[in-house]
């Protein structure tokens, strides 16, 4: 499969080097130094583009993808007030994405155990039950989504 990264930080450098030893082709990489290069021409080499910058870029990014007719993966967090606007495009162009929060083995686990743990404390009301997940200690600023 033919990747283009969209955002080339640490989990962009971790997908590549994923993808590589997976057989797969890393056909574009897009960061801030080279977003000139975010273009039809370059984008139509990819058979799927995978999206992971932050939320001041991300919304845009998938929009552009979608228009452009490449399938998305977008683990970028903080632009979800927008992902209606996002799933009618996808609808109106017959496109392809994919969203996740995190795409950790540990942290999905950690929501599942949530949901259990949120139906079987929901019949004691006399109880107020909270958990809190940390995962990226090196990330400039903190996020809270609600799933």
């Amino acid at each position: 499969m033919k990747i283009a990264l969209i955002g080339y930080g640490k989990m962009g450098k971790a997908i590549e080097a994923i993808a590589l030893e997976r057989g797969h082709e890393v056909v574009l990489k897009i960061d801030e130094a080279n977003i000139a290069d975010f273009n039809q021409e370059n984008i139509a080499k990819a058979d799927v583009a995978i999206e992971f910058t932050g939320p001041h870029t991300a919304y845009e990014n998938i929009l552009k993808l979608i228009e452009l007719g490449v399938p998305v993966i977008s683990g970028s967090t903080g632009w979800l007030d927008k992902i209606r606007e996002v799933e009618q495009l996808i609808i109106d162009k017959n496109g392809a994405f994919i969203y996740a929060s995190n795409f950790s083995v540990g942290v999905n686990l950690f929501f599942e155990l949530n949901k259990k743990l949120a139906a079987l404390m929901h019949p004691h009301k006399e109880y107020h039950v909270s958990l809190e997940e940390i995962h990226h200690t090196q990330k400039e600023m903190r996020q809270a989504e609600q799933r």
